[in-house]
């Protein structure tokens, strides 16, 4: 399927489109001076003022990982550039675009300047080179590949977003560097019979990124580091379907399915596809996870099943939701299975936003989920962590995930219900699709007037489908698997009767064909709550309404007893001037012995909350 996303696809207002606005605002409000700051430092330049830093609190500089004593100083620009590249695409923000290339000039002039004070030709970072010599000799250095990869992927993102020439001309400069440095790497590890340090240092997301440049510039540069980047021990494992993930680093394995991913597209090799298929194997299906997708505790992978055994304050690294959704895009795309899709809507709402301030837009680095928990959320300018990097990110890449398009069938898939408008070519039939939320009455199924009170759901909604010739297309609409019952679908005035819906539904597609003139088609999915047991402890379940993880506000186990969700949970029901015009997902226990309030888990800000509870049969 052909994706359709950043510059296609505009959010409208709705949720996502708040939190889009909070991290565009983020974006924003820093200094490009001050994202530059180490590889200022590393060059020899010296910043305006701050030869000697008096009072470091008042100073402009960034800290927490940022700061010029953090070995992993100065990831933070590749995020950053990848993120406003987006932004500039989606929002034609000129002058978020006039920083973007100000920082590649930068970058740009800093790399000459190395050559000149004696670097090997090529470099430019915000670390000393010297860290990938230490790297060589397998004492501890923090991440120096990870580092450099993140500005690599940001230098990328403005040239293959932006048409940015100058970011190429940056990014050659380093390939050459790179050229220097992997065989160095691979004639010491050849000679002392020790590890090749090339797959040392969280590399894993280097094969991607020589892999995306090689497809987009045939350089040779490219596509020679994709040869020393590509025999990753990881893999030999996953081809004797073995498992390469238990208990070792999450983060430090994901990207490597990412390159696996762009190996196929850019080879048309199937065992990149395999790899890619099996990781995801062992990832997900034979691994299970958390209600809200997260299988790793401290960053590491837990073991298949034993989700119970690993509740604690330090559950689902954000780095890990971001990669994923990532690599369940490729795999979507790829297949067309919603298997994929519902993974990533679920990941959306418990990861994306659930770890996102609503307030600050800042992140929280674990999404903690043992009894009584709170969630800790990074500064603006005092943290940089590897998650405030991919956060950035996350916030902008709602558009690429909602549409796909079949051009040859003239076929335009919706896999995530976000407001949005897009714009695509199905088949020479130019179409302009239109979501939005359509707030429905359940009692009377009449169009939801918000001044006639009744029962509302955010799973109603309007589609607005407009094309420039009169040839039929078809649009597929997803029916989630969480979906209670047939979904009530109307064309026009018309409803579709039961049997209807059911004959158009094909592979977990609603299917449509016909020709559109401005026709509106609404849908609504029922949604109830329904417990999600863990694996190995039956009894302790978490509480889901449709993909979203509800958070009971208390910081006690509270055991529940009744038949079902429904059962346990009556509706809370409030007028809002927000997103709905009623409270979405609220709940409240009846018939316990302690009554606790329930809110999506994405709402929760600063209170102590507990998603995980004893559950007892009436």
């Amino acid at each position: 399927m052909k994706r359709l996303g950043n510059g296609q696809v505009k959010i409208l207002p709705g949720l996502f489109a708040e939190r889009m606005r909070l991290n565009r605002d983020y974006i924003r409000e820093l200094d490009v001076r001050c994202l530059l700051q180490n590889y200022y430092l590393e060059a020899g330049e010296i910043m305006d003022g701050l030869q000697v830093v008096e009072d470091p609190g008042k100073a402009r500089l960034h800290w927490g990982w940022e700061a010029p004593t953090c070995q992993l100083r100065g990831h933070f620009l590749g995020h950053w550039m990848s993120a406003a590249a987006r932004i500039v695409r989606q929002e034609q923000d000129e002058e978020l675009a006039a920083r973007i290339r100000f920082v590649v000039r930068e970058l740009h002039r800093l790399q000459k300047l190395n050559e000149e004070g004696g670097s090997t030709p090529g470099w430019v970072a915000p670390i000393p080179e010297k860290y990938f010599t230490i790297l060589m000799t397998g004492r501890y250095i923090w991440s120096p590949q990870y580092t450099m990869h993140k500005l690599l992927m940001g230098l990328t993102e403005a040239y293959l977003l932006l048409d940015n020439e100058e970011a190429l001309t940056v990014l050659k400069g380093l390939a050459g560097w790179y050229l220097i440095w992997t065989e160095k790497a691979a004639e010491r590890a050849e000679k002392e019979g020790g590890e090749n340090a090339v797959y040392a240092g969280e590399q894993a997301g280097m094969l991607e990124i020589w892999a995306e440049l090689y497809a987009a510039t045939k350089e040779v540069c490219f596509r020679t580091l994709v040869e020393r980047y590509e025999n990753n021990g990881l893999f030999d494992v996953l081809d004797n379907d073995g498992d390469p993930l238990t208990d070792n680093h999450a983060n430090a394995s994901i990207p490597l399915a990412h390159g696996a991913a762009r190996m196929f597209e850019t080879t048309g090799d199937p065992k990149w596809r395999e790899r890619t298929e099996r990781f995801w194997k062992k990832a997900v299906t034979e691994r299970g996870m958390f209600a809200t997708t997260g299988a790793n505790a401290g960053e590491f992978w837990v073991p298949p099943h034993r989700e119970a055994e690993f509740l604690s304050k330090t559950d689902q690294e954000f780095c890990t939701v971001y990669n994923m959704v990532r690599l369940a895009w490729y795999l979507y795309t790829w297949t067309g299975e919603t298997v994929y899709a519902v993974y990533i809507e679920r990941a959306l709402y418990n990861g994306f936003l659930a770890q996102q301030s609503r307030v600050s837009g800042m992140p929280s680095y674990f999404l903690p989920l043992m009894t009584g928990s709170r969630k800790k959320w990074g500064s603006k300018r005092n943290d940089f962590w590897c998650c405030t990097g991919t956060m950035v990110q996350a916030q902008t890449l709602y558009p690429d995930l909602i549409y796909t398009a079949d051009e040859e069938n003239r076929t335009l898939f919706v896999s995530q219900y976000i407001p949005s408008e897009v714009r695509a070519d199905l088949g020479g039939v130019r179409i302009t699709l239109t979501q939005k939320t359509g707030m429905k009455n359940y009692s009377n199924q009449a169009f939801f007037d918000e001044h006639g009170g009744g029962s509302v759901s955010r799973w109603a909604m309007q589609f607005s489908a407009d094309t420039d010739r009169k040839e039929a297309c078809t649009l597929a609409l997803r029916v989630p698997s969480w979906c209670d019952g047939t979904p009530l679908v109307m064309i026009g005035d018309r409803t579709l009767d039961a049997d209807e819906v059911k004959k158009a539904t094909d592979r977990g597609y609603l299917k449509l064909t016909q020709v559109f003139a401005g026709e509106t088609v609404s849908i609504i999915f029922a949604a109830k709550p329904v417990f999600e047991p863990l694996p190995d402890e039956p009894d302790l379940a978490a509480i889901l309404s449709g993909p979203i993880v509800l958070a009971g506000l208390t910081d006690k186990d509270h055991a529940l007893t009744g038949a079902s969700a429904e059962a346990v949970l009556k509706r809370r029901m409030t007028h809002t001037y927000g997103t709905f015009p009623w409270e979405q997902d609220h709940y409240v226990t009846a018939g316990q012995p302690e009554n606790v309030e329930f809110i999506p888990l994405y709402e929760v800000e600063d209170e102590a909350y507990t998603v995980y509870f004893r559950t007892r049969k009436g």
